[in-house]
């Protein structure tokens, strides 16, 4: 299971109606190594400017690498992520965060960070198997 989900939150979801702030709050108790990567590169963009923050640091065990790979490949999750820190986030092989603002100032570099061209070249021997 990635997240852990309360009773109540899962009433919810029954019901047909989720609080958003409930459910980012559960993506923030279950995934906290994620959590932690997207607020830290969040407050890097604010604090230092510039077109993007981005994580190059591979995650320190599986887990923290499961919990990267549960909060961005889930559009619900990623989307929650996104509108709750007010950036666009991607994501390149197993643990290469990046966080871009919002306004279109960042276009051009978000399109190369995303593009075929900029996968082929993070690549590296030592994330084959991540």
């Amino acid at each position: 299971m990635s997240l852990d989900v309360s009773p109540a939150l899962l009433e919810q979801a029954e019901r047909g109606e989720v609080d958003e702030a409930a459910f980012v709050d559960c993506v923030r108790t279950s995934l906290p190594y994620a959590w932690e990567m997207v607020s830290s590169l969040v407050a890097q963009l604010k604090v230092d400017g510039g077109e993007f923050a981005d994580n190059q640091t591979p995650p320190p065990d599986e887990q923290a690498r499961g919990q990267l790979l549960r909060a961005l490949a889930s559009d619900a999750i990623r989307g929650a992520l996104q509108r709750h820190f007010g950036v666009r986030l991607a994501f390149q092989n197993c643990h290469r965060v990046a966080v871009f603002p919002l306004d279109g100032s960042a276009d051009d570099r978000l399109a190369k960070f995303t593009s075929i061209r900029g996968q082929l070249l993070n690549q590296s021997p030592e994330l084959r198997d991540c």
